[in-house]
C-alpha cells in the first residue's frame, strides 16, 4: 500500500490530535475567505466568532448525547417497567368496556348499560379517575358476574378485548411498553381492573404479567365479592414492592408510567417515573418533581420527556384522535 505524502501525514495528524472540532473550524476558517466577498457577510472578526460559536455548541449537543445513559438500559435483570392500564395504556377504563360487552351478550338489562356509557362518557370526557364513579362501576360488574363460571368469563374477556379494546391501545405507550421488553426487561400491567382482563391485555401485548383486582370465587364461579380491597391508589404501590422483592427487582431502576394522580405512591416508588396522558393534579406534581411527561391525547410534548423515540408516532396518532373527537363535539 502506498504510503501518504509527508503533508497528508501532517493533516492526518493534526485532525486526530483536534478531532471534530478542529477539522470544522480549519474548513470554517476557509469558509469565510470565500465568503468575504458576498454582500450581507459580516465583517470577518464577528463571522470567526459566529462561526466559533456556532461550532462550540454543536460540540457540546454532541457530547452531552453521548453523555446520557441509554434508557431503558440493555440486559439489566434487575430493572422492570410498571404500567397503569386506563387511560395509559388504553383509552378509557378497562371495566367499562368489560361492561359493553356484557351487555352484548346479555349479562344485563338496558338501564344498566345506560349506567356503564355515562361513567365512560364521565370517564373520557374528565380525563381522570373518581372515587365516586370507579366505586359504582366496580359494584355493578361484581353484580354482574355473580354466579357465573371464571372460564366462561375468561373466555368472554378474549373476545371483548378484540371487540372494544384492542383498537384503543395508546400506539405511544405501547411503544414504550416495547422498548422495555427489546432492552431485556419485565413489563407488568398495574391495574384496578379484574385480574383476568388485565391477564388478557397484558398476553395480547406480549407484556410479562399484569397485577389486578382479585374477585372471590369459589369452585370456581364467582360469588360477587373482592379479595380484600381493589388495586387502587396506595394498594399499587404496595403491590408493586411486593413483586419487587420476590423477583428480586431494584426499584430504584425500575419504571412506572400512569396517567392519575391517584397512583403517585405508585411513581414515587421507582427510579424513573412517567407520567402518560396525565391529568392535572398529576401534571403539576409531576413538574414540580421533574419528572418526564408524554401525552398521547394531543401530541403534545413536555419539556421533560426523555422517552424513546419511538413513542412519537403514538403522539401523532393520539393527536388525530383528539382532533376528531374535538370537530364531533364542535358540531
Amino acid at each position: 500500500m502506498a504510503r501518504p505524502r509527508p503533508s497528508e501525514s501532517r493533516t492526518t495528524g493534526a485532525t486526530a490530535r483536534g478531532g471534530w472540532f478542529t477539522a470544522r473550524r480549519r474548513a470554517a476558517t476557509e469558509r469565510r475567505d470565500d465568503d468575504a466577498g458576498v454582500p450581507g457577510t459580516p465583517p470577518a472578526p464577528r463571522r470567526a466568532r459566529l462561526t466559533l460559536a456556532g461550532e462550540a455548541a454543536a460540540e457540546a449537543a454532541r457530547a452531552q448525547v453521548a453523555d446520557e445513559p441509554e434508557f431503558p438500559a440493555p440486559g439489566d435483570a434487575r430493572a422492570a417497567a410498571f404500567f397503569d392500564l386506563d387511560n395509559t395504556v388504553m383509552q378509557g377504563a378497562a371495566i367499562f368496556h368489560l361492561g359493553r360487552g356484557l351487555y352484548k351478550r346479555k349479562f344485563f338489562r338496558k338501564r344498566e348499560l345506560v349506567k356503564f356509557a355515562w361513567q365512560q362518557a364521565y370517564f373520557r370526557l374528565a380525563g381522570a379517575e373518581h372515587a365516586g364513579h370507579m366505586q359504582d362501576a366496580r359494584d355493578s360488574a361484581l353484580s354482574i358476574v355473580r354466579g357465573h363460571d371464571v372460564a366462561e368469563l375468561t373466555a368472554i374477556g378474549e373476545e371483548i378485548y378484540d371487540e372494544y379494546m384492542a383498537g384503543r391501545i395508546w400506539p405511544g405507550t405501547r411503544a414504550l411498553a416495547q422498548a422495555h421488553l427489546d432492552a431485556g426487561q419485565r413489563v407488568w400491567l398495574v391495574t384496578a381492573a379484574p385480574v383476568e382482563t388485565a391477564r388478557i391485555v397484558a398476553r395480547r401485548l406480549g407484556l410479562t404479567g399484569a397485577l389486578g383486582t382479585v374477585a372471590e370465587t369459589v369452585d370456581g364461579v364467582y360469588t360477587g365479592r373482592l379479595v380484600g380491597e381493589p388495586l387502587h391508589g396506595p394498594a399499587k404501590a404496595l403491590a408493586v414492592r411486593a413483586l419487587a422483592e420476590a423477583e428480586d427487582l431494584d426499584l430504584a431502576r425500575c419504571a412506572a408510567y400512569s396517567d392519575s394522580a391517584n397512583d403517585i405512591p405508585l411513581l414515587s416508588l421507582v427510579g424513573h417515573p412517567y407520567a402518560i396522558n396525565p391529568d392535572s393534579k398529576l401534571r403539576a406534581h409531576a413538574r414540580e418533581m421533574g419528572w418526564r411527561l408524554r401525552d398521547y391525547r394531543t401530541g403534545r410534548k413536555a419539556v421533560r420527556v426523555g422517552v424513546p423515540a419511538a413513542a412519537g408516532a403514538g403522539a401523532v396518532a393520539g393527536g388525530a384522535m383528539a382532533a376528531f373527537a374535538l370537530q364531533r363535539r364542535r358540531r
